[in-house]
């Protein structure tokens, strides 16, 4: 996991060396350079695996072709013996990208071939490549300015160095050569007969396989553990494919979370870590949580402030951690999803899947990258994300209460105790303790007249509350230029 950036169409490293230095937490291990005829790249490690032999920009075995990666590729090794391991000279998922790129096909074609999570920059002589993983859970940024185009892992990088500001999108790859392409779209939703048993059978399957292959790493992984569904499926997974296996949870001293996290790590016997914040510390960090996460979605800052708080203590015994990040998205859990006609709730579903790369999975992202530690995400495998939209909507919220998630519950009480398994959702920022308490505080700071005259003045920042106007200000105060409103996703659920 790591920082990147780019310059493409002119060669400035300085450029580029300004550019990692904003992006230095993303990468504490180290930094890389180098630079072409017409291009310069950047990058800041995070070394998660070959320690030794991975640093970046690499190049290939025939020098010809130099990238900058950010991310995990699980097939590495798989695709690397279908390749031939005498052609490698490192142990390094990164060069498993780098040979692809030389057999010759289209990009669209091999980055197929890619399982992970990964945004990158790659020259091969006089063309580039530019990709981002299916879902975008990795980020990725372009740049432009009159000279050349500028790449970045995050909007910071270029705020002051660029005239237009653009986010890559997930599940393409530009070519110089060819242009942009759409190698994966977020499967339609398609309704169809299955049977219960089997259909359960089928997602522990993926989902266990999703786990499995999320804790390669020539360091210690972790798992965070709330106490929930998903944290606590996605734990016990983890936990019976390592020996030693350490939790994290996060809470203020009255939350519910506390205990529920506590019961989860007794059960599963994991070592478990948790940090009790308060409300006072939470807005003393809110504009350092602010500039990192690049938003002020009321949702999404919400649950920022205790994620920043967790990864801050994993990162202090691990550098890699799993989240169950994405099951509500994939499996009806928001509440809000409830008050929708049964048959617009797969549209729905599909709708905040499509959109997760600039809201959740940019948060989790952002929070972990704070501190040096990279997430990763069993629920937004491509063949669980694939098997989640080919469920009946049923099996996702069924009977007259329509209870949330119920396949994944009924998954969950093979494995779990049935109190955790059929435990009600809560989302971070509530479960943690903390939702309350910054609503109330932006009440008293935010009258009702000072709230109407900014949604009349900015009509375009589509202020929702005071809360998000007070997450608002701060985020002007760090990113003033109103043309990266855009770039700002938008929650559907608070």
């Amino acid at each position: 996991m790591c920082g990147i950036a780019g310059m493409l169409g002119a060669a400035d490293t300085e450029q580029v060396r300004r550019m990692i230095r904003s992006l230095q937490h993303r990468g504490p291990d180290g930094t890389g350079y180098c630079e072409g005829k017409d291009y310069a790249l950047g990058h800041a490690r995070l070394s998660i695996i070959d320690i030794e032999g991975g640093a970046q920009p690499m190049a290939d075995r025939e020098d010809q072709a130099r990238i900058v990666f950010n991310g995990e590729i699980y097939n590495y090794r798989a695709l690397r013996r279908a390749m031939g391991e005498e052609r490698f000279r490192t142990c390094s998922d990164t060069e498993a990208i780098l040979a692809l790129s030389a057999r010759g096909e289209a990009p669209e074609q091999w980055v197929r071939n890619l399982d992970g999570m990964f945004a990158f920059a790659l020259v091969r002589g006089n063309d580039v490549i530019l990709a981002r993983d299916p879902l975008g859970i990795k980020p990725l940024y372009l740049g432009h300015r009159k000279d050349a185009v500028l790449v970045a892992s995050e909007i910071k990088a270029l705020a002051g160095s660029s005239d237009v500001i653009v986010e890559f999108p997930p599940g393409h790859v530009f070519s110089s050569s060819a242009g942009m392409k759409r190698y994966y779209s977020v499967p339609t939703p398609r309704a169809g007969e299955e049977d219960l048993a089997e259909a359960e059978a089928r997602l522990l399957a993926r989902l266990d396989a999703a786990v499995e292959k999320r804790l390669i790493a020539d360091v210690p992984v972790g798992v965070f553990l709330s106490g929930g569904l998903d944290s606590s499926l996605i734990s016990f997974l983890a936990r019976r494919h390592q020996d030693v296996l350490h939790s994290f949870s996060v809470c203020t001293e009255d939350s519910p979370d506390r205990s529920r996290a506590r019961q989860v790590a007794e059960f599963l016997g994991t070592l478990h870590h948790e940090r009790v914040f308060t409300a006072a510390e939470a807005l003393k960090a809110l504009p350092e949580v602010i500039y990192y996460l690049e938003s002020f979605d009321c949702a999404l800052v919400r649950s920022a402030m205790p994620n920043f708080f967790l990864a801050r203590l994993a990162a202090d015994h691990v550098k890699v951690a799993l989240s169950g990040e994405g099951a509500d998205e994939l499996f009806a859990g928001y509440d809000y999803l409830k008050g929708l006609a049964m048959d617009g709730l797969p549209d729905e579903l599909h709708r905040i899947t499509s959109a997760l790369h600039n809201t959740n999975l940019q948060r989790c992202d952002r929070m972990s990258m704070a501190h040096g530690l990279e997430v990763r995400v069993p629920f937004m495998d491509v063949a669980v994300v694939e098997l989640a939209f080919s469920l009946p909507v049923e099996f996702k919220q069924h009977g007259p209460d329509r209870t949330d998630k119920w396949i994944l519950r009924k998954v969950a009480s093979l494995l779990l105790p049935a109190d955790i398994a059929w435990r009600p959702k809560i989302k971070f920022a509530a479960g943690s303790g903390l939702g309350a308490s910054l609503a109330r505080h932006a009440e008293e700071r935010i009258s009702d007249a000072e709230f109407e005259r900014f949604r009349r003045t900015e009509p375009e920042a589509q202020l929702r509350s005071k809360e998000e106007l007070f997450y608002y200000r701060i985020f002007r105060d760090i990113f003033p230029r109103k043309d990266l409103l855009p770039l700002v996703g938008r929650s559907r659920s608070v």
